[in-house]
């Protein structure tokens, strides 16, 4: 872990004339999570493709910064080394209950941590690690890149049956769009293709 991070360092040293940076700042990362704290209230629709039905849910949720001393929590769950700028790490707490039209509550919470691996000019990507899986009662570590540009987060985590990509983009401190994909789990080394779930979400802050 000590090795990567210097190499990772190494990376966002200046590299040009001018002084400007190789590598997109963690400030633009970490100004994407101060968005996301805050109460919201969330729309989605769910196609469920194996069984042909369409269901709608309404979640309220809040998100909450954590202390270091939970964030060493998440790392020690997931067996992670830590980091040696683990107190500057985005981590925060996410509390959730969701209502289906069917009248049926779902509700769970969890604390999670982004680990930046690789950076470049405009994205970066690392670990996503969770002390609690959405589908599986069990600590989890994936896969998240962040696009500047577009303002969106993409997280890929493998479960045992299925590989979920979630997707959100902040169109505004107020204002997310959700875009949910779970594919079949593919043997390894093929791609994936077998969708079995797609969600959108509308997700608006203090309503």
């Amino acid at each position: 872990m000590r090795e990567g991070y210097a190499c990772y360092l190494l990376r966002c040293k200046i590299v040009d004339s001018l002084h400007a940076p190789y590598c997109m700042p963690i400030s633009e990362f970490q100004q994407f999570f101060d968005d996301c704290v805050g109460n919201w209230s969330t729309e989605r629709t769910y196609h469920y493709l194996t069984q042909q039905e369409v269901e709608r849910s309404h979640t309220k949720f809040v998100v909450e910064p954590i202390t270091e001393s939970l964030k060493l929590k998440v790392l020690a769950d997931n067996a992670f080394s830590v980091p040696p700028n683990v107190n500057s790490l985005p981590g925060y707490h996410l509390k959730f209950e969701t209502v289906s039209e069917k009248g049926e509550k779902v509700s769970q919470q969890l604390n999670m941590l982004f680990v930046t691996q690789e950076q470049e000019s405009n994205s970066l990507q690392g670990k996503y690690l969770r002390d609690r899986a959405y589908e599986e009662e069990r600590p989890i570590i994936a896969d998240f890149r962040f696009d500047n540009t577009k303002r969106e987060l993409l997280m890929t985590t493998k479960y045992t049956r299925v590989i979920a990509v979630d997707s959100i983009t902040m169109i505004n401190p107020s204002l997310r769009i959700r875009r949910i994909l779970t594919y079949r789990r593919p043997t390894e080394g093929e791609t994936l293709s077998d969708v079995v779930l797609v969600g959108f979400g509308v997700e608006q802050k203090g309503i």
